[in-house]
């Protein structure tokens, strides 16, 4: 059976939610966490897949995105706020319990999921960002920097360095994105080659160049990567990009000591014992997962990880849809074969 994506929204005293739904309203939820700057759309490859498979899929654009709540204030954008707003979808769908799917800041939305309300994750799946209990934020990131490829001298942030633009430079961060948003999508949404390996980052050069794009003070005008978005996707993209503007989206970077201490408030010291699948991008060299010891802490706190090698680059689910499903349909198969429908 075909299920068509409708699109819905759930609204309460706090938030209001925007969300993509396919699939039979009575089976197990599959919620799909987009990161920065993405939206639900940022799932278009999973949604009809696994609603054809037997789940309720569903995408949200998160806050500050799309047709879901925009904030004036960085601490509106504090990982905290996130997952109240994913509980409150979760309970709006009438279950108290899910799959999760995070992608890029997605994915430390569904990891404080896991560590925080454990009684709300029946697994959780992971694209990219690696589990850090104590926050993902530049001071647990950087130790974990390889340094091979980053000498402290000159990258003392590793590939994080871009992050700490953010702080300091957070006005000019946002003109630069806004200032030819199509131009800043095409740029931004391209595919991952096998020679960057061991090369630096173009996100730890953001700090030295004084902006990004090297510093020219807008994205370059680049053709589009048809592997990463056709020309509609991109459109969509440009078009919600250019209305809430890149204020929501850049404040995820403005909110390191407040989602700090919020993780500091795990369960469990932060240990997951629900089934975990975790999706490594061969190709990306910021979220740098292969080599590096960025890693490490996840497979410290995470009682049952399965892990798998995608062959892409950041936007894993956009560029290499095929393998992220299979992934993740042999996990749901083998960890979680309760969650299936049987008829």
């Amino acid at each position: 059976m075909m299920f068509p994506i409708t699109e819905n929204v759930v609204r309460s005293q706090r938030h209001t939610t925007f969300y993509l739904s396919c699939g039979a309203a009575d089976a197990t939820p599959l919620i799909f966490v987009h990161g920065w700057p993405e939206l639900s759309i940022s799932w278009r490859h999973q949604l009809p897949v696994f609603a054809a498979l037997g789940f309720r899929c569903v995408a949200p654009d998160m806050r500050g995105y799309g047709r879901s709540s925009v904030y004036a204030r960085h601490e509106d954008y504090a990982l905290e706020h996130s997952v109240a707003d994913m509980l409150e979808l979760l309970a709006a769908l009438g279950r108290d319990k899910a799959v999760w799917v995070g992608h890029d800041w997605g994915s430390p939305v569904v990891w404080s999921l896991g560590s925080h309300h454990p009684d709300r994750c029946l697994g959780i799946v992971n694209l990219c960002v690696p589990y850090l209990p104590d926050g993902f934020a530049p001071a647990n990131t950087i130790p974990l920097v390889d340094r091979l490829v980053y000498p402290k001298a000159a990258f003392p942030a590793g590939q994080w360095e871009y992050q700490l633009f953010y702080e300091e430079n957070f006005a000019k961060a946002v003109a630069d994105f806004e200032a030819s948003v199509p131009d800043t999508v095409n740029a931004l949404f391209r595919k991952g080659t096998p020679a960057g390996k061991g090369q630096p980052a173009r996100t730890a050069l953001v700090r030295r160049d004084g902006g990004w794009f090297g510093g020219a003070g807008r994205a370059p005008a680049v053709p589009r990567d048809a592997e990463v978005l056709s020309e509609a996707d991109c459109s969509i993209y440009a078009a919600s990009l250019a209305r809430n503007g890149f204020f929501g989206p850049d404040s995820w970077y403005m909110n390191h000591t407040r989602n700090t201490a919020y993780a500091e408030q795990a369960l469990d010291d932060g240990r997951l014992s629900m089934p975990v699948l975790f999706l490594h991008g061969a190709f990306d060299y910021t979220c740098e997962t292969l080599d590096s010891r960025l890693a490490e802490p996840m497979r410290d706190h995470c009682v049952d990880l399965t892990e798998v090698v995608v062959q892409s680059g950041h936007w894993m689910a956009q560029e290499n849809p095929v393998a992220v499903n299979v992934a993740l349909a042999r996990f749901l198969a083998t960890k979680l074969p309760m969650v299936w429908r049987t008829g």
